[in-house]
């Protein structure tokens, strides 16, 4: 009877044993894939960082330019308005 109990508990064990195997195939098979994951995270960061920076240069451009048409149209208009207080 005792070498039952024995068998029992070493086919336990053994499944135990089989069964953090493969559980530890599994937490290593999702390492990697989240090291991959955070690896095409930081590049398309870093790409989206790109774009965002080229963005803000060009809207400040478009600022700068902005800017200096408003203060040609600004100079015509009193251009015009001294003409008009002239007649």
């Amino acid at each position: 009877m005792m070498i039952y109990v024995l068998i029992c508990l070493s086919l336990s064990l053994a499944g135990v044993a089989g069964l953090q195997f493969f559980y530890m195939l599994y937490l290593d098979r999702m390492d990697k894939e989240q090291k991959k994951r955070l690896r095409l995270l930081e590049t398309r960061c870093k790409k989206l960082i790109a774009r965002l920076e080229a963005s803000e240069t060009q809207i400040s451009e478009q600022e700068k330019f902005i800017q200096t048409i408003y203060e040609e149209l600004g100079e015509e208009e009193e251009a015009w308005a001294d003409t008009i207080e002239e007649r």
